[in-house]
């Protein structure tokens, strides 16, 4: 039975931790059924070895039957080459099991935070998706290695009880109750084990949200003088983190502790009532030699049941957080009108602000979140009375929404992969596109077409063409077959503004709302990026959220926001004439980008 990395991982059961975790054995019930064989077998053999050894002591050694010894001792060898067989499959089957645990579970959270989409973030913080993506799919699927060997040592265990009862019952009564006190004396600290790691791993999570805010926003945190407070900050949560890592530490030392030391003195007390039934005459040498082997058998059971409980602890702790988060549910779709046929002003009562449709239209404000708020609004990333064509957008089908307006999100993820496939056509396609930038005469998509088929390349080509972005594809050693780190990390913050910007050309939507697509660039290549983007969105709804005069200046209308609200509406021309506080506002980030361009060669 292969494990297939693509297939459908099937619908999770997420009424709890422990009905997740047998949902996931019932995935792969053959597999698990074929670990608790091989688990059994193997453990009831490593009992069988004793038996045998009391024969061969029995019936060839004290008798001086030579033969007899002969082929006891052959069956014992014959035993232990089967058994380091088993031993060996049992251990790649758990492997496979715990294999398929951690690819089906990263599936099914990959795919509900897909479903999730843009309300991932408005219901869980990225620490909390980080540390179940690293460590609890790894914790839950360990915990399932341990299904096998811990049907097959309750199997041992009743098998090695069995052989006993046929030397001594007194011993074997001994033995059947010996593992069920165990799990009396350990039972309370699995639970406490429970409780310490689901506390570790909420503040996990929060202090690994807490990193990468940091990482995110060091350069900011320089420039205002705060890195040193943050830093504080960070340091005394994470010394609390470290602090709980040791409580759980500690309940887990004492449970591994009384794990090895109570089963040697249970073992040892076994050991010494056949010892005594042995000088007492109860039972003969080779039974007293089987009782040893017995005890020493019942190890292996005993250290599986006990780890078994410690993985379960452990793992359903895990589990209990990947039902918590296919728990969330994005926000309901109550839409049941269809979007307007044609295009159609879109319009947010909030701020006033109306878009008319195959324009080039822009926000400015002083506040940025201002802007963003009306591009989620008018994108439907938030509840809002935004309207489309006179319809509100709430009461649309979201699949109609997404499929023609398009929120350029400036801080949107930027996959690891080559830079064709980052950017949004799939490296598999054998046509590639491999100095397809150099081209710029390559034909734009229709209206509400998408580049499929033989026109990937061109429409790739366009799209880069259109973002200024040809010198990073010249500038990479294999082009657009480069690989690009995660996050696009081995390329400058303009480098990825523009892949960013290429990749929302390249959807060619009916309406694109984007906010500051040219922030991080100079002033050269902004002016290049504002002439070709205008020229690339001719007669489609484009909306930029800037406040840049090289932007504005191509824009047909602009919106001066004041508070979040329309405060005047014209050219930028026009408003630099007539808005005091609007010349204001665009001369000061005027001069911010000639400084900015003194300092810096253009990227």
């Amino acid at each position: 039975m292969r494990i297939d990395a693509y297939e459908d991982p099937g619908a999770p059961d997420r009424r709890g931790g422990w009905r997740y975790l047998a949902w996931l054995v019932r995935r792969q019930w053959p597999r698990c059924l074929a670990g608790a064989v091989l688990a059994s077998v193997w453990m009831v053999l490593l009992a069988a070895t004793p038996y045998l050894m009391a024969r061969a002591v029995d019936h060839g050694l004290e008798p001086g039957d030579l033969g007899a010894l002969a082929g006891w001792t052959g069956a014992m060898v014959a035993v232990g080459g089967v058994n380091a067989w088993l031993g060996m499959m049992r251990h790649r089957t758990m492997t496979k099991v715990r294999m398929d645990a951690n690819f089906r579970t990263v599936k099914v959270v990959v795919g509900h935070a897909t479903r999730l989409g843009a309300a991932l973030r408005g219901q869980v913080g990225t620490g909390e998706v980080v540390t179940i993506g690293v460590g609890d799919v790894q914790t839950i699927s360990t915990s399932l290695t341990a299904v096998g060997p811990g049907v097959g040592a309750v199997v041992a265990y009743a098998a090695v009880g069995g052989l006993m009862l046929s030397v001594s019952p007194r011993l074997a009564l001994v033995v059947l109750l010996g593992v069920p006190a165990l799990g009396v004396l350990l039972g309370p600290l699995m639970g406490r084990l429970q409780g310490r790691e689901a506390e570790y791993r909420e503040r996990q999570s929060v202090l690994t949200a807490r990193i990468g805010d940091l990482a995110g926003g060091l350069r900011v945190l320089n420039g205002l003088g705060g890195k040193g407070l943050v830093a504080d900050a960070f340091r005394r949560d994470s010394g609390r983190l470290r602090e709980q890592g040791y409580r759980v530490g500690a309940v887990t030392s004492w449970i591994q502790a009384l794990g090895v030391g109570l089963p040697v003195l249970f073992l040892a007390l076994v050991t010494w009532l056949g010892a005594r039934q042995a000088a007492q005459g109860h039972i003969s040498v080779g039974e007293l030699v089987s009782v040893y082997g017995y005890v020493v058998a019942l190890g292996w059971p005993v250290a599986f049941l006990i780890e078994m409980g410690h993985q379960l602890s452990r793992g359903v702790v895990a589990a209990r957080r990947v039902v918590a988060f296919l728990g969330l549910e994005p926000a309901p779709d109550e839409g049941i009108r269809d979007a307007p046929a044609e295009p159609s002003v879109l319009y947010d009562p909030a701020s006033g602000v109306r878009i008319t449709p195959g324009r080039l239209t822009a926000l400015v404000t002083a506040h940025p979140s201002d802007a963003t708020g009306i591009l989620d609004r008018l994108g439907r990333y938030t509840p809002s009375d935004a309207t489309w064509g006179d319809i509100p957008l709430t009461e649309i089908p979201l699949t109609q929404v997404r499929a023609r307006i398009l929120v350029a999100d400036p801080e949107a993820d930027l996959f690891a992969g080559t830079l064709s496939a980052v950017i949004g056509v799939p490296d598999t396609d054998p046509r590639g596109a491999g100095n397809c930038a150099t081209s710029h005469n390559a034909p734009t998509p229709a209206p509400g077409q998408q580049p499929t088929g033989a026109d990937e390349a061109p429409h790739l080509t366009a799209a880069i063409n259109a973002a200024a972005a040809e010198d990073i594809v010249r500038a990479l050693p294999d082009g657009l077959k480069t690989q690009v780190a995660a996050q696009a990390r081995d390329l400058s913050g303009g480098q990825r503004q523009r892949i960013r910007l290429a990749r929302a050309l390249l959807t060619d939507p009916e309406v694109l709302l984007a906010a500051e697509p040219t922030s991080a660039l100079d002033a050269h290549t902004e002016a290049t990026v504002a002439d070709r983007l205008r020229a690339a969105r001719q007669g489609r709804t484009t909306v930029l959220a800037a406040t840049s005069p090289l932007l504005l200046d191509r824009a047909d209308v602009v919106h001066h926001l004041v508070d979040g609200k329309v405060a005047a509406t014209g050219t930028h021309r026009e408003l630099l004439d007539s808005e005091p506080g609007y010349r204001a506002l665009v001369a000061r980030d005027a001069e911010d980008g000639e400084a900015a361009e003194e300092r810096e060669p253009a990227r």
